[in-house]
């Protein structure tokens, strides 16, 4: 089984480093495709589809999966015949979670060597932008308002070394000044909030369960509006996270589609799995169960 790894080098800090080491000794026949920056990924994942790889193992965080993902839906037919490994390096991992997938090296190379494979939904977005309109697959989650503003303000030097604090720092620096306001429409329904999140699972920001009765195999996303962003708002989320309880329907509005639209009268960006991609306005569908992953 020709086997390909497409490895964020920076992930994880200090761990990422000894990632070479470790897989020759687990996996000395496969090839390693080291990204050289930022949205590298999907070019490097479509580039190993077109050569013939059968398994194309993600090695990264979220981000890295997603793009990797991406990339294979930019290549005809390699939905079909490439399978999506995941070993999970980053800060959070929230697929990895969703999934079950385990963070030791060796027990993710095991889920990958089980060849155990499920077919998951792999949900896009079509943003409109003016200046950049483009077309984004995601595996996870997406969000826009509060969320994708903080995204843009995290330090990225910060977050290597505290992780998850840098996006606390960069929410509490977004929630300063006025928040612009979002539309959704879904299922019928039209809601209004400074924040959205939507999900193709149930997890977001890692085990708190923002969308519990979501499904990555029934074709449509779920969407939770927050009508404002207050600081009780967020400590009933961290009080969620804490607990790794839901999210409760009192803290934001709940709908389901298997077509979204967002818009806002400003630019607001629009994040996926962790990176901001663009600008509202934006349209989201969910081609069901085209993604082959590699679990538990």
């Amino acid at each position: 089984m020709r086997t390909g790894i497409v490895f964020n080098p920076t992930a994880r800090g200090d761990q990422a480093q000894g990632f070479r080491e470790a897989l020759a000794a687990l996996a000395p026949e496969a090839e390693l495709f080291p990204t050289p920056g930022p949205d590298s990924a999907a070019e490097l994942a479509a580039g190993a589809a077109r050569r013939g790889v059968e398994i194309l193992i993600a090695a990264g965080g979220d981000g890295t999966v997603s793009e990797v993902a991406d990339g294979l839906a930019s290549v005809p037919g390699a939905l079909d015949a490439v399978r999506l490994g995941i070993i999970p390096l980053g800060t959070i991992n929230v697929f990895a979670r969703e999934l079950g997938i385990p963070r030791r090296l060796g027990r993710a190379w095991q889920v990958i060597r089980n060849e155990r494979e499920l077919r998951v939904d792999l949900p896009r977005v079509e943003l409109r932008d003016r200046d950049a309109p483009r077309r984004r697959h995601f595996v996870q989650l997406a969000g826009c308002g509060l969320d994708s503003r903080a995204i843009a303000a995290v330090d990225w030097k910060w977050k290597k070394r505290v992780g998850p604090l840098a996006y606390v720092a960069a929410v509490l620096g977004a929630m300063q000044g006025v928040q612009p306001r979002v539309s959704v429409r879904a299922g019928g329904r039209s809601v209004e909030g400074e924040l959205v999140l939507v999900g193709n699972g149930r997890f977001y920001g890692g085990e708190v369960a923002a969308f519990p009765h979501a499904s990555l195999r029934d074709g449509r996303l779920d969407v939770r509006v927050f009508p404002r962003v207050t600081f009780l708002s967020l400590c009933r989320f961290g009080l969620a996270w804490l607990r790794r309880r839901p999210l409760g329907r009192s803290v934001a509005a709940h709908l389901q589609g298997a077509c979204l639209e967002l818009a806002s009268g400003t630019p607001v960006p629009v994040e996926v799995d962790g990176d901001n991609v663009g600008h509202l306005p934006a349209a989201f569908t969910v081609p069901r169960e085209r993604l082959r992953v590699l679990v538990p």
